[in-house]
């Protein structure tokens, strides 16, 4: 497929996911009040931001995803529970859990057989544009939520992130540029995410995160999401200063994913002081 191609093709399948969770949010507001009930009677969130703050040492979320829109099927027939504690076993400071149905083959079922298991957070992973959804998050056991700055406006994603700490979550604000990094510090982000591929076009760089590691205040940790692979990956940008990494295709092509993510844990972190 010519570039051109390929890249218009990344780009309307972004759009058609952001419609598609349009019409979910549509389908929940009716919802809201029962919504926010059961949030209001989760189990206390587990501290995200603390877990990835491993002295001296790059910490690793790993992720239970099915597919996705750009890889196809990764790992269809996958146990989400059992994956998880797997996960936990061999070193893993948190969970990321895809919830979304039609693109990735998830569901709140998959995060809340993933919580049951393990004592350590766990992350929704999804296209988050409504409060209703930071809410559901909670409601499904979800310790913290992504927050991608690409599809949000900015007033958007200041409610979100004001929506996330009432319900006592972190949020994880991700970006991809510079310019997505001014938006997400201005919106008060306090846990970063730099995703290496490019939504636009599928493209993965882990120059990206390098890039803007520089721009991001001491105070803020850094997750570098995507195209992470190998320990060599992790020890790059553990040299460099990141705090945490999140990896899924690669641990779950894995014949034994637990085993895979066991070979990223332990890497060295560089200084680069919360103080």
């Amino acid at each position: 497929m010519p570039e051109t191609q390929a890249f218009r093709r990344a780009a309307d399948v972004l759009k058609r996911i952001v419609g598609s969770k349009w019409s979910e949010v549509e389908r929940l507001l009716p919802e809201a009040d029962r919504v926010a009930g059961a949030a209001s009677q989760a189990p206390p969130a587990r501290d995200l931001a603390a877990a990835l703050q491993r002295p001296g040492e790059v910490a690793v979320i790993a992720e239970v995803k099915r597919r996705s829109p750009g890889a196809g099927p990764i790992r269809p027939e996958l146990d989400p529970g059992a994956l998880g504690a797997g996960y936990r076993a061999r070193g893993a400071a948190a969970v990321s859990v895809l919830t979304d149905r039609e693109w990735f083959g998830g569901s709140p079922s998959d995060l809340r057989a993933v919580r049951e298991r393990v004592d350590i957070p766990v992350l929704r992973k999804d296209f988050v544009l409504h409060e209703v959804q930071v809410a559901e998050a909670r409601a499904m056991g979800a310790d913290a939520v992504l927050l991608i700055v690409r599809i949000l406006e900015q007033e958007r994603l200041t409610r979100l992130l004001e929506a996330a700490e009432g319900w006592g979550m972190a949020a994880l604000v991700e970006v991809h540029d510079g310019e997505e990094l001014e938006r997400a510090l201005h919106a008060g982000a306090r846990l970063l995410g730099i995703n290496n591929r490019d939504l636009a076009t599928f493209t993965t760089d882990l120059e990206v995160t390098l890039g803007l590691l520089p721009s991001v205040p001491r105070g803020v940790p850094v997750v570098s999401e995507s195209g992470i692979r190998t320990r060599a990956d992790v020890e790059r940008l553990g040299e460099e200063g990141v705090h945490a990494v999140l990896v899924g295709e690669s641990l779950l092509r894995a014949p034994d994913p637990p085993r895979a993510l066991a070979e990223l844990v332990g890497c060295a972190r560089g200084d680069r002081s919360l103080a």
